[in-house]
């Protein structure tokens, strides 16, 4: 087979592949045991290197449900069921998904294996919370079913372990209810980082929260910020017919890569001005639908080519709540003194730490940060993974693509195990990325 060039989400790092589309347990076992170093994917929108290896196996064919059952609200598919699809069979009937990330068009497979957390983890946790379990091909081709009480360390190597456990093959989770499709929105326009954070903690008991953070300010407006707080709206506050709801197709795209200067200091300072600049109020509350809410970026198909044939990188990092105010305005003056600049910046709230043993999230606050790649952008996120782990944080592996080594095998404190884990179940090395070689897991 030719090999082709895979990228991430991020189109950064790319590199030659051959991929395979298995479409039956069979056929991925064939494969699994004919092309030796592989990773599994879904959809590819982890952002850097970790769905990429020599052999890729995708999981597209594999996207039947397989049940659904509307009383109990528990759905069970296979691993390359698209969340987009399954909205469009779960809303109608009165559900929603327990945990979403900021979009639709991912796995099963892959929130598994990112864990993958949304507006609500300090609510609702991780993915992982709400599944009750999955079946994993093994390296050696024998599937086992994995839960809590089932092959429990399995379930949470594998859990956020980035494919490198094995082919996640069907999983079954716990729905949501919802009476409507849309969502009430309070806005709050916050002035500084400070006063953002302050609402972001005092407003906790919110279902869901999300702040936009402009971070071409500096001084007294530093990290002047929008903070979203939304629940599911109930049929008294508005009305809607769930059965008629249909999933939107994104209604702009990009058919090629735009120049690499198009994301500038300058583009991106008058971006924010103009988004700051459009909510008036101090305190504003409407009813949206949540694809919006939800999905801002899903309107645009192949947003991520507005970096550039060179790609970009997100950022993403936690910094435990005890140090997190004063580290997040550090974090935030470092990149203001850099004079690099992040199309979008997103400050959430985390709950606790779940069992996943590289499940990213911890009690604290989180900050994802886009960055075009350039030579002084990776100056500074080198520069930030050094003061990340100096406050005890982390970054995400589902958006990593040049994390510094020491910095994640310093925070990540179960590593050990899981590399230990790894070398039971696979000890030849099949299931390895370019990621779990540059970070030194396989």
């Amino acid at each position: 087979m030719m090999k082709r060039e895979m990228a991430g989400w991020g189109n950064f790092p790319k590199t030659k592949a051959e991929v395979e589309k298995p479409d039956s347990e069979n056929e991925v076992r064939s494969l699994q045991k004919s092309v030796g170093i592989h990773i599994p994917r879904g959809a590819g929108r982890s952002y850097g290197d970790s769905s990429l290896s020599s052999t890729i196996l995708e999981s597209a064919k594999l996207n039947q449900t397989l049940i659904f059952d509307s009383e109990n609200g528990i759905y069970t598919c296979q691993s390359g069921k698209m969340l987009n699809v399954i909205l469009d069979e779960i809303v109608p009937r009165g559900y929603f998904l327990p945990v979403t990330p900021g979009t639709k068009f991912i796995t099963v497979g892959g929130a598994i294996a990112a864990d993958i957390h949304g507006k609500n983890h300090h609510v609702d946790g991780c993915f992982s919370q709400h599944l009750l379990w999955f079946n994993l091909m093994m390296a050696d081709g024998s599937v086992k079913k994995c839960s809590r009480t089932e092959n429990p360390e399995l379930f949470w190597a594998t859990c956020g372990g980035m494919g490198l456990t094995g082919f996640i093959l069907e999983a079954s989770f716990q729905l949501k209810k919802i009476e409507t499709s849309k969502i009430v929105n309070r806005t709050i326009k916050c002035e500084n980082l400070d006063k953002v954070i302050t609402n972001l903690l005092e407003h906790e008991n919110y279902t869901y929260s999300v702040a936009w953070i402009d971070c071409g300010t500096s001084g007294k407006n530093l990290g002047r910020s929008l903070l979203y707080l939304g629940e599911h709206a109930n049929k008294a506050e508005v009305a809607d017919d769930l059965s008629r709801y249909k999933t939107p197709s994104p209604i702009i795209g990009l058919p090629f890569n735009l120049p690499n200067w198009t994301l500038n200091k300058w583009t991106v300072k008058a971006f924010n001005a103009l988004y700051y600049g459009k909510v008036r109020r101090k305190d504003s509350t409407a009813i949206v639908g949540f694809e919006p809410y939800f999905y801002p970026l899903d309107i645009a198909n192949k947003w991520n080519r507005l970096y550039g044939s060179n790609g970009f990188a997100q950022y993403q990092f936690v910094i435990p709540m005890e140090g997190a105010r004063e580290g997040m305005n550090r974090i935030m003056q470092e990149i203001v003194k850099s004079g690099e600049s992040s199309f979008l910046a997103v400050l959430k709230l985390f709950g606790e730490q779940n069992e996943g043993w590289l499940s990213f999230p911890k009690r604290g606050l989180q900050l994802a940060l886009d960055f075009p790649i350039n030579r002084k952008s990776l100056e500074l996120m080198n520069r930030l993974d050094d003061m990340v782990m100096d406050m005890n944080g982390r970054s995400y592996l589902a958006k990593d693509s040049r994390m510094k080594r020491e910095f994640f095998e310093s925070s990540y404190p179960k590593l050990p195990q899981f590399k230990q884990l790894l070398s039971e179940i696979d000890p030849n090395g099949k299931f390895r990325s370019l990621q779990s070689d540059r970070l030194g897991i396989t």
